[in-house]
């Protein structure tokens, strides 16, 4: 592990890393805030979203003085591996910057987009053998990256012991966002496009029992809400499935 920059932040310290992925094949890069004191702190995993890095959550969100206060360690890993080699498009939604948090099976992907292995197998033996955590560990993101942590958490409930998101894509299979990134990470089986869609995960049953609720924040202007989104879906999976889900529309956000 290579420590690239640290910073002091309310009280806290921002460390912004690179390590080798056995997952992805490739250097990963991921930032992370621990509190002051000497822990042994719980872990906040965030996902960001399309185009993301692990730089976005720190400048945008404001959310490290809280994270102080409330004693919790915040990691937030970059969105896709990178680099010579790695395969990518031309398109903002698909490639370097979109790895949907699944592993990809298909060519030129399947070599390094190994992005569901990484997160919930070397990202997390990383943060617990480098810091001092509790071994509680939660996750959340935004639109993709709130897709990975419905997702994860779902696919993985072992691992987390809750989960959240913010505007996530609910419905992968169902919405264009989805529909082009399954095809090309993991072909034309339907059937493997629905075992990395939230809904459908909850609505086979999926963690059932595991998480007392799920909450999602959305903002009613947000201008993806309506085809990219669709937080209605999950609703409706949930209510059929006996999964108790809270969803929070913000008026007035994007």
């Amino acid at each position: 592990m290579e420590v690239l920059k640290t910073h002091a932040v309310h009280g806290g310290t921002l460390r912004y890393l690179r390590h080798d992925s056995e997952a992805t094949g490739t250097p990963m890069t991921l930032s992370v805030f621990t509190p002051p004191g000497e822990g042994p702190f719980p872990v906040l995993i965030w996902l960001s979203g399309l185009t993301c890095t692990e730089d976005n959550f720190t400048t945008k969100a404001g959310a490290y003085k809280a994270a102080a206060e409330q004693g919790m360690i915040i990691v937030a890993p970059d969105t896709s591996p990178r680099g010579e080699g790695v395969a990518n498009d031309e398109a903002y939604d698909l490639g370097q910057g979109a790895g949907f948090y699944l592993d990809a099976t298909q060519e030129p992907w399947a070599p390094h987009f190994r992005m569901e292995t990484y997160v919930t197998r070397d990202l997390i033996a990383l943060v617990d053998a480098q810091f001092p955590t509790t071994g509680a560990r939660s996750i959340s993101g935004h639109s993709m990256g709130g897709h990975g942590a419905l997702t994860l958490a779902l696919r993985h409930p072992e691992l987390f012991t809750s989960v959240s998101a913010f505007a996530p894509i609910v419905s992968p299979s169902c919405v264009p966002w989805g529909e082009k990134a399954f095809t090309a990470y993991l072909g034309d089986d339907h059937a493997a496009w629905e075992a990395h869609d939230a809904a459908r995960l909850i609505e086979s049953g999926a963690a059932k029992g595991v998480f007392d609720d799920i909450l999602i924040d959305q903002g009613d202007a947000d201008s993806f809400l309506a085809d990219q989104l669709m937080p209605e879906i999950l609703v409706a999976a949930a209510k059929a499935a006996g999964q108790r889900v809270t969803l929070r529309m913000q008026p007035g956000y994007d």
